[in-house]
């Protein structure tokens, strides 16, 4: 018996140690493209349990009274800059400033929201797409990205414009011929001025910026929806699998489902790269809001925000301080963070970027039961 304890005793020091040291190598998955090292991505992915293993680790060895404690406390402030993506105090909403009445103008002040809307929850009556609105209404959000519009023909743009006419300016654009697209739209209460639509190779996602023209200034919104990850699908095929206990086709699946990450993680990370040279290229100060489909340890994250070494140059006249980017969240959120509803709710993937300009006051993500995320919302002073 006290040999069977003295074993677990080692084997708990060396799980320690491994588990901190790949959380470890997990701090620096944001600067590591997915082409460079095959495996980081995917440990960047894993980021969240292994963070949460390592609490746990760290609450066995302080009760325990031992100094490995400190194996697991290293690896957990190492990743401080991740937690702080997730977790935000205080942990309750503070008080917060009134906002404007619906439909009216009150100087300095803005709100935006951004929802992956899953196609409307795939219903073709459009009751969704309207309670979306409704939603979106009593928020007196001023303007509103939305991704994966999913139009059928049972419920067309024409429907899904008349749902949102309370925002007057719209941009929802078509897929160029011959191209099939995951659609986008922006809905706003001001003015929309110059606009593009961004098309990636051999993808299905694509993104989207447009001037959009406040009382006082101009700003440039950047709607994103980055390489679909489609774990869900690929996991589904996988429990096929191992559901008919066939080894050979359960490897070849699970196989599948690796590549196929690892495929997306490359294609989000060119699509990052290209994100980042608009923005730096932007003449005014810029919003970038969407479904990145990328945890906050990610490449495509660090990209797009801008910390990523040698992204000091930008557009004097919009980002006056470099392409650098700020995370609402850091700048105004509180408590827990997560946006995609499956996992244990422990993916945020959803995303309102702002240049320094644009001073964060309040950024939340409702829990709305019209998607497989939820939206995310930010409330700002220019």
């Amino acid at each position: 018996m006290k040999a069977f304890y003295r074993l677990f005793y080692y084997f708990s020091i060396l799980l320690t140690g491994v588990l901190a040291g790949v959380t470890l190598v997990g701090a620096f998955a944001g600067n590591t493209a997915p082409e460079s090292f095959k495996l980081i991505p995917f440990i960047g992915l894993g980021l969240p349990v292994l963070l949460l293993a390592n609490l746990a680790f760290a609450i066995y060895w302080t009760i325990r009274w031992r100094c490995w404690v400190f194996l697991s406390l290293i690896a957990l402030f190492g990743n401080w800059g991740y937690i702080s993506c997730v977790l935000q105090f205080p942990l309750f909403s503070p008080a917060s400033e009134p906002i404007a009445k619906l439909g009216t103008y009150t100087p300095g002040i803005l709100t935006v929201a951004t929802y992956n809307v899953d196609a409307f929850n795939h219903e073709h009556m459009g009751y969704s797409c309207k309670g979306i609105a409704t939603q979106m209404q009593n928020l007196q959000a001023d303007i509103l990205c939305l991704q994966e519009v999913g139009i059928n023909s049972s419920f067309n743009i024409d429907s899904v414009c008349a749902a949102f006419s309370n925002w007057p300016y719209q941009y929802v654009p078509s897929a160029p011929e011959g191209k099939e697209l995951l659609q986008l739209a922006v809905f706003s209460r001001y003015p929309i001025r110059e606009q593009s639509l961004i098309t990636y190779p051999d993808s299905k996602n694509c993104s989207l910026w447009c001037d959009i023209e406040i009382p006082g200034r101009t700003i440039r919104l950047f709607n994103n929806h980055l390489q679909t990850t489609e774990v869900t699908r690929n996991k589904r095929e996988l429990e096929k699998e191992l559901y008919k206990e066939d080894t050979q086709k359960a490897e070849r699946a699970a196989l599948t489902l690796i590549d196929g990450l690892h495929e997306n993680f490359r294609k989000r990370a060119g699509q990052a790269d290209v994100l980042k040279q608009l923005i730096a290229d932007s003449p005014y100060p810029t919003l970038v809001c969407g479904d990145f489909n990328s945890l906050p340890s990610s490449y495509v994250y660090h990209t797009i925000k801008g910390d990523k070494k040698g992204d000091k140059k930008g557009n004097k006249k919009g980002n006056k301080k470099g392409n650098k980017l700020q995370d609402g969240f850091q700048t105004s959120g509180h408590g827990y963070m997560y946006t995609f509803k499956f996992f244990k709710h422990l993916l945020r993937i959803d995303y309102v970027l702002h240049s320094p300009e644009l001073k964060s006051t309040d950024y939340f993500s409702p829990d709305w039961s019209y998607s497989d995320h939820n939206p995310v919302v930010m409330r700002m002073k220019l």
